[in-house]
């Protein structure tokens, strides 16, 4: 394994593929019209369609289900809105959000559904506050506190399959020619593999609508 840290690219209307060592290996029993060897980096294509029986890896199905890649949304909730506190300002792009519900589920005193302003910053303790945000998988919340911007944590490269929704991607694993969200963190983001959200490649929280499961995991 190299020392570089993987990568993920979104391969046209087909799975995600997981660049794990990016230095170039030589391929066992395939050679080149010449006799010389062929290299290719180490990598494994994971399931974006919903549909693979071999999930969380791709098994060819996206070409037989019709999968699409593209954008539905059309990006008006694309904007992070301010929420200033007496010792913390909470951040908030909505367009991102994955509705995990880790906000609301655990502080409901500070993220409040069907209320306007659905934050308030001073519902409870700072400290409260900073270990929910951290909890936030598709860095749709960040914070700051002291005029500095909390957004990213310091982990190693990580993508977990969740239970029935998103991969949550963690580490900074860099994902190729995607364009993120107005503030969001490129530290941790979550990949829809449901095949239904309208703004691909991240989770929208379809997975819940549509009942997605994955028995398996």
């Amino acid at each position: 394994m190299g020392t570089e840290k993987p990568k993920i690219a979104c391969l046209p209307n087909g799975p995600y593929y997981l660049l794990n060592d990016l230095t170039p290996r030589v391929i066992p029993n395939i050679q080149k019209s010449k006799g010389g060897p062929c290299t290719t980096v180490a990598g494994v294509a994971l399931c974006r369609c919903g549909g693979s029986s071999n999930k969380p890896f791709c098994d060819g199905t996206h070409g037989k289900n019709g999968f699409s890649d593209k954008r539905l949304s059309d990006g008006t909730l694309n904007k992070r809105d301010n929420y200033v506190g007496k010792q913390i300002t909470i951040h908030d792009n909505r367009g991102i959000c994955a509705h995990a519900g880790h906000c609301t589920d655990n502080l409901s005193a500070v993220f409040k559904l069907r209320e306007e302003p659905w934050i308030d910053p001073d519902g409870v303790t700072t400290q409260d506050i900073i270990n929910t945000i951290k909890k936030c998988p598709s860095g749709a919340l960040s914070y700051t506190v002291d005029k500095v911007e909390h957004r990213d944590q310091d982990r190693e490269p990580m993508v977990t399959v969740t239970k029935d929704g998103p991969y949550a991607v963690t580490g900074g694993i860099e994902l190729v020619d995607q364009p993120s969200g107005e503030g969001a963190s490129t530290e941790h983001y979550t990949l829809c593999r449901c095949g239904g959200s309208k703004n691909k490649p991240f989770c929208d929280g379809t997975h819940w609508h549509i009942g997605f499961k994955d028995e398996k995991n």
